[in-house]
C-alpha cells in the first residue's frame, strides 16, 4: 500500500493529543489506547478492507465493533472487539476495519489509526 501524503492537520494532532510526551513504543500505545477509548463511540458498524492472517475476516465481511480490545493486547497495534461467533467479541486489528456508520468523532479517530499506520509509524 503506498504512502499517503502528509497530513500537517492530522500529524498536530497526534503529536500534540495522541503521543504528546510519549517516551518510547509503550507510552505511544498507551496515548493510542486513551485516544481512541475517549472517541469511538460504541457500538459502530465497519467494513474489512484488508486481510491479515491473525483475523478471521475477509475483505468485505461486515461487522458491528462493540468496544475496545483488552490494553494489553494493544502494545503494538490496536485492536477492537467485533462480534463474531463469541459474545464477549472477538479482537481484530483496528486497522483492517474501515468505518460505514458511526459518528464523525468515532470516524475521525479511526482515520487517524489508519494515517498513522499507513505512514509506517509503529509502536
Amino acid at each position: 500500500m503506498p504512502q499517503p501524503p502528509l497530513d500537517e492537520e492530522r500529524e498536530q494532532r497526534i503529536e500534540m493529543e495522541i503521543i504528546v510526551d510519549a517516551n518510547g513504543p509503550e507510552e505511544q500505545a498507551l496515548g493510542w489506547y486513551n485516544y481512541l477509548e475517549e472517541n469511538l463511540e460504541f457500538p459502530f458498524l465497519t467494513r474489512c478492507i484488508r486481510e491479515r492472517a491473525i483475523s478471521p475476516l475477509r475483505v468485505g465481511d461486515e461487522v458491528e465493533v462493540i468496544g475496545l480490545g483488552p490494553q494489553e493486547e494493544c502494545a503494538h497495534e490496536m485492536f477492537v472487539l467485533t462480534r463474531w461467533d463469541r459474545p464477549d467479541g472477538l479482537a481484530v486489528p483496528l486497522s483492517q476495519l474501515e468505518v460505514t456508520v458511526a459518528d464523525e468523532q468515532t470516524t475521525q479517530a479511526v482515520e487517524d489509526w489508519h494515517y498513522w499506520v499507513e505512514q509506517g509509524y509503529e509502536l
